[in-house]
């Protein structure tokens, strides 16, 4: 596997950048133990991760997991159960033929039908909530605005804009292993908002030492403060 065409996050890193708790986010990709009737059971990762089996140092995932990771953290903010959020992985993965369907395009249309049918597959009630309730609590959590800021190709998502339509920040897995960059120039944001920190808040100075715009500096710092807050 290309690492460089990958991205390489720590698991709180990406935790922190789609707004999911560390300790749900290692539930959700790593699998845990849980006591069911007096006896211990396994609950298994939701899936597969990119980089699993690489040896890497760390707790680590790849661009395409950070993207789900967004996608599943929606489900659970609106009460999704685990075991039906991991059915509605293994029906799409198998409706799409893709790896990472819930950041698939074709997601935010058969999905409609995707979920529901997950839900009474998991449940085995076909009636627990009826279904123009289904569907809107489904048109609540995937909305367009989740999608808006990835930039597809060929081989799927490839970029990912997380302001969306204001395209100043990016994470490509081709630039900088994949943490956000500022778009036009490539510098981190995290470089530049600890410049901005040791040059006490000073941001024409930042832009002299990186020989960039106030602009860019304005970008990175906003983002950081966002992520930070």
């Amino acid at each position: 596997m290309e690492l460089i065409k990958t991205g390489i996050y720590p698991l709180h890193q990406a935790a922190r950048w789609v707004g999911a708790k560390p300790r749900a986010v290692r539930r959700w990709l790593r699998g845990y133990g849980r006591k069911c009737h007096g006896e211990r059971v396994r609950s298994e990762p939701l899936w597969h991760t990119q980089l699993e089996g690489q040896d890497l140092p760390d707790e680590v995932i790849g661009f395409r997991d950070l993207l789900e990771l967004r996608m599943v953290d929606a489900f659970v903010r609106y009460g999704v159960d685990l075991k039906v959020i991991c059915a509605t992985v293994d029906a799409a993965s198998s409706s799409f033929r893709a790896d990472y369907p819930l950041t698939n395009q074709k997601f935010l249309t058969d999905g409609k039908r995707i979920f529901p049918d997950a839900i009474e597959k998991t449940t085995g009630e076909s009636r627990m909530i009826d279904v123009l309730r289904k569907q809107f609590v489904f048109s609540d959590i995937i909305k367009p605005s989740l999608y808006a800021g990835i930039e597809y190709g060929n081989g799927g998502a490839r970029r990912w804009f997380p302001l969306g339509k204001r395209k100043t920040i990016v994470l490509d897995p081709g630039l900088q292993f994949g943490t956000p960059v500022v778009a036009e120039v490539g510098i981190p944001t995290d470089t530049i908002y600890a410049s901005f920190l040791a040059e006490e808040r000073d941001k024409a100075m930042v832009a002299r030492i990186f020989d960039i715009t106030s602009r860019m500096v304005t970008a990175a710092v906003d983002f950081e403060e966002k992520l930070a807050a």
